[in-house]
């Protein structure tokens, strides 16, 4: 299939790709643990909030039970007896290692571990599997995990919400996460509207004054805290799901308050990441050219770029935000999938770079192709 610069493939069935997708994707699914072989527990999130995210743009008509998945999912990942340790490396690239516990404890139960981002990207799961389920259980989760969250707040470097609970890391990633869980509560909460908008707003001002925006509104991994107290950007590099999660947040930010001030900052982040990350045919790659060697970690976060790329355009459209999702979504079908509909890491292709097509990589990209058929 060859693409034409700027313009959607001719004939692209992005529907019927999306279904080829999610069929695929559920080829790893361990329906007893309720997560998704070959990778791990927040990627596990991710691959639910996708399969939420093209059920609500596919309807129920796709022969793929998605509320029983997710019910499945609720039920058994939860208790899922592991444990999780994450390191990070110079560069900033989180590498998490799974094992299953010796003693009889459960779970991850509610879904709370010891890292706040895993419990942010649950949330988010969560929040958006009552988008389409309407079960009042997946978003009364969601508020719990919210309050566990909550308790990694305080006010060193001036405010935010430390990466683990271990707290000697205040980076991006959480952060984001904290404020698209609350402002996305708050447009499903009525009763609690005004608190978590509030939350919501003051983790905005913080974030935004915080110094991990730089100058060329790119969001660099994090904080650095000085002896003296002090906190800096750290330098380390710009993920993509950095300049991701927070488009999605401000657009609930947005939508919560009525101030669409917050969509032009996310635009502007959205644009220079766009920038920054596309080769010279549009081509999305990671920001240090990882591919394939991101771990499962790495793998993951394209795929949250561009999620959150398509939430910001429907929001706010800009030709740019729908060219580079559908050409991304092209580029995957027609480059990067495999004989059982596996997709691969490199969004140029080819599918089996590395070790070849899993859950992580299969869900990222297929969130560019859920993505492009919300904007189609």
């Amino acid at each position: 299939m060859s693409v034409r610069p700027g313009a959607r493939a001719e004939g692209a069935d992005y529907a019927g790709n999306a279904q080829s997708a999610a069929a695929a994707l559920q080829g790893w699914y361990n329906q007893a643990a309720g997560l998704w072989d070959t990778t791990g527990w927040w990627n596990s999130a991710n691959c639910l909030t996708v399969l939420v995210d093209w059920a609500s743009r596919a309807g129920s008509s796709t022969g793929i039970d998605v509320p029983a998945i997710v019910a499945n999912t609720f039920n058994n990942a939860q208790h899922t007896n592991m444990a999780v340790q994450k390191t990070f490396s110079a560069t900033g690239l989180i590498t998490s290692t799974y094992s299953l516990r010796r003693t009889k404890k459960r779970g991850f139960d509610d879904f709370i571990n010891e890292y706040y981002d895993d419990e942010g990207w649950w949330a988010l799961a969560l929040i958006r599997a009552w988008d389409v389920t309407k079960e009042t259980a997946y978003l009364n989760m969601a508020e719990t995990i919210f309050r566990d969250m909550q308790a990694g707040t305080d006010t060193k470097c001036g405010g935010g919400i430390w990466w683990s609970k271990e707290r000697a890391y205040k980076n991006a990633i959480a952060n984001e996460l904290y404020l698209s869980v609350a402002a996305s509560l708050a447009n499903r909460v009525p009763g609690s509207k005004d608190r978590y908008t509030q939350i919501a707003k003051d983790q905005w001002n913080w974030f935004k004054g915080s110094g991990m925006i730089n100058g060329d509104h790119l969001i660099n991994d994090g904080l650095r805290i000085n002896d003296d107290g002090s906190c800096v950007n750290n330098g380390l590099n710009t993920w993509s799901y950095n300049q991701g999660v927070v488009l999605g947040g401000l657009v609930e930010l947005s939508k919560a308050t009525g101030d669409s001030s917050y969509l032009g900052e996310a635009v502007a982040i959205a644009n220079a990441a766009i920038k920054l990350l596309s080769d010279s045919n549009g081509i999305i790659h990671e920001v240090d050219e990882c591919e394939p060697n991101c771990g499962n970690d790495g793998s993951q976060f394209k795929g949250i770029f561009v999620r959150n790329l398509g939430y910001l355009h429907l929001a706010a459209p800009q030709a740019a935000f729908r060219a580079a999702i559908e050409k991304n979504a092209d580029s995957i079908w027609a480059k990067n999938r495999n004989s059982k509909n596996q997709l691969g890491i490199s969004w140029a292709g080819p599918p089996d770079l590395g070790s070849g097509p899993n859950a992580s990589t299969h869900s990222s990209a297929m969130d560019v192709i859920v993505a492009a058929l919300a904007v189609a």
